[in-house]
């Protein structure tokens, strides 16, 4: 079962037109005039003006910038135009007279650069004006974060010590909270629901735009829920998140990374990879996690995360959970905050993405909150890196497809969906999603996983059937409405697949809030 190309042109063309500067040709400036460094006058008694250049510098990429030059100078003027780029490197061409250029460039890492173009004097090699641009990347790199509660509405903690009303919101204050610093575009959030009085769902959003119609967080009453959020940042330094249900809920709010503009770590997708099944004694001693216990595991040197890495993202489940609970992630080598990564009840199988900061050893530590044991199983989705060449691009939320309202209708159990990044871009690495499955009919988990077959493979017939790998992202029962953040591998072949690994059929709702992307 396929479903249409996700067309991520209108997602690039708001997250890259967003980045543009400019400088007339006003600004331009002369250097003093020196006798016998100008050239000669264009025709006797008449002085030759000085040139000028106007600049127009827009993103393109992750890393990609366009600059367009209008040069400016009387006819028959031979110019030397250097542009230097602001990160050691520079690029020279020529203009004769009044003309218009376009120079591409790409830079190695994210970040916030000063373009400075040069007028040169063709015939003595003088300077003739100068003017400047500040142009910053679409991509933005990641920051881990040690774990940090940032809101609890039970508690007063970064909002009001109040119940958030139905169809009410939070304001949650990101930016210079918790030394995150300013000029953050998008936050590493665990966004837990807990007592609310009937069903909705919440949507997590920058602050300014336009509220989104897709959701982040599904719940019931009475349910306690969970589910990593990647979310642009509002120029406030804050984001929305907002309650559409018919009744009151509690919100939480734990950081775990952000993202900026600033050099520091790209992504580097990976292949779904099982590190620790405690009921298997993979990664762990055999056996449940004691009540209150502390589970360790090496995470560097495994599963294709190098030593260098910074951060891991995680696909954390818990199963055959003996009482109510909730698991924290976090760095080894110092004390487990207070922040939850994954609540749970008694005898509830349930997965969250989880992005964690790897200790100074190379491993990570899982808490187990209950007070009795549980099983647990961490799969390794990708990592962070400063050495990795993935930046993340945002995007406003889009709904990539929903089984709903496919012809084809619900996704039959231990079948597949398969989908194209649109144009097979092959600077697309990785899509940052959200999945739900709904009208679930029977137990079950859904794996998302890069394809092996290419995408002409599959229009010509001659595919061949995948493996689903051994790991999961979400976990369900019957009649449940499950959501959790996927950041799919795109593969080398652009093409994704949705495994409903149940023996009864369920519908599938995927929705994508930006991607990462190399150049």
């Amino acid at each position: 079962m396929s479903v249409p190309d996700l067309d991520l042109t209108e997602a690039k063309a708001k997250a890259y037109q967003a980045e543009t500067s400019s400088s007339p040709a006003s600004k331009t400036v002369h250097p003093a005039v020196k006798a016998g460094k100008r050239a000669a006058p264009q025709s006797e008694g008449a002085p030759a003006a000085e040139p000028t250049v106007g600049l127009e510098a827009t993103s393109t990429s992750a890393h990609g910038v366009q600059l367009k030059l209008a040069v400016t100078s009387d006819p028959g003027t031979a110019l030397g135009v250097r542009v230097e780029w602001g990160d050691g490197t520079q690029v020279q061409v020529g203009a004769n007279g009044p003309t218009s250029l376009t120079e591409n460039h790409t830079y190695a890492k994210a970040g916030i650069y000063t373009i400075k173009v040069t007028l040169i004097d063709g015939s003595g090699g003088g300077v003739r004006g100068t003017n400047q641009t500040v142009i910053r990347t679409a991509g933005n790199e990641f920051t881990p974060h040690a774990p940090t509660r940032l809101l609890d509405t039970r508690e007063g903690i970064g909002a009001p010590q109040a119940k958030v009303p139905a169809f009410g919101h939070a304001r949650l204050k990101v930016a210079e909270a918790a030394q995150i610093p300013a000029g953050v575009t998008a936050v590493a959030l665990n966004v837990t629901v807990t007592n609310p009085t009937k069903a909705g769902h919440v949507r997590v959003y920058a602050e300014g735009a336009d509220r989104p119609e897709t959701s982040n967080v599904n719940y019931a009453p009475g349910q306690t829920v969970p589910n990593m959020v990647i979310a642009s940042v509002g120029e406030s330094g804050h984001v929305e998140i907002y309650n559409h249900g018919g009744g009151e809920i509690d919100l939480i709010a734990d950081v775990t990374g952000y993202f900026s503009k600033s050099a520091a770590s790209g992504y580097t997708a990976l292949g779904p990879s099982r590190v620790v099944d405690t009921r298997e004694g993979l990664g762990a001693g055999r056996g449940q996690v004691p009540g209150h216990g502390i589970l360790s595991t090496q995470i560097t040197g495994r599963a294709g995360v190098p030593s260098t890495a910074k951060a891991v993202a995680l696909n954390v489940t818990v199963t055959e959970p003996n009482s109510d609970g909730h698991l924290t992630v976090y760095p080894s080598g110092g004390s487990a905050p207070t922040a939850s990564n994954l609540n749970f009840t008694r005898g509830q199988t349930i997965a969250n993405s989880v992005i964690v900061p790897i200790g100074p050893d190379g491993r990570i530590s899982v808490r187990n909150g209950a007070g009795a044991g549980a099983h647990v199983v961490v799969d390794v989705v990708g990592y962070y890196s400063p050495e990795s060449e993935s930046a993340l691009v945002r995007g406003g939320p889009q709904r990539w497809f929903d089984t709903r309202t496919e012809a084809e209708g619900p996704l039959e159990g231990r079948s597949y969906i398969y989908g194209r990044v649109r144009g097979g871009d092959p600077n697309v690495t990785a899509l940052i999603t959200n999945a739900t499955v709904t009208n679930t009919a029977g137990t079950g988990f859904l794996t998302v996983s890069p394809d092996p077959n290419s995408w002409s493979a599959y229009e010509g017939g001659w595919e061949t059937r995948p493996i689903p790998p051994n790991s999961s992202n979400l976990n369900w029962t019957p009649g449940k409405t499950v959501p959790n953040l996927v950041q799919a591998s795109s593969g080398a072949n652009q093409v994704i697949d949705f495994w409903n690994m149940s023996y009864q059929p369920t519908d599938l709702v995927v929705d994508t809030f930006g991607f990462y992307a190399k150049n």
